[in-house]
């Protein structure tokens, strides 16, 4: 997966575990898709200030992966319903199924 699209979605699970500045910081790079010198422009920051926050950041966000595994059991989970969706031939299980990866 790539490595921008791997840390959105940590950002989901674990985005409220950061500072407001850390999630304001890293929403405009990950989200907006804005560069570090936009960014510190925005924020009146230095480029290097807005670069080594938001790679902290994104540090916290792997490191609390790494301990909760929480995407991890996500995607498990999402894999194992979409098995389930395909392989049953009874809508009502496919439906259910479905409903609950809608849910995510």
């Amino acid at each position: 997966m790539e490595e921008k699209v791997r840390l959105t979605y940590l950002y989901d699970f674990y985005g409220e575990l950061l500072n407001e500045r850390q999630q304001r910081l890293l929403e405009q790079h990950l989200f907006e898709d804005l560069s570090f010198s936009e960014i510190a422009e925005r924020e009146d920051l230095t480029r290097q200030g807005v670069f080594d926050l938001v790679s902290r950041s994104e540090k916290k966000l792997l490191t609390y992966e790494e301990k909760l595994r929480l995407f991890e059991k996500f995607q498990a989970a999402k894999e194992k319903l979409e098995a389930i969706a395909s392989a049953s031939e009874d809508p009502k299980i496919r439906s259910l199924a479905q409903e609950i990866m809608d849910s995510f």
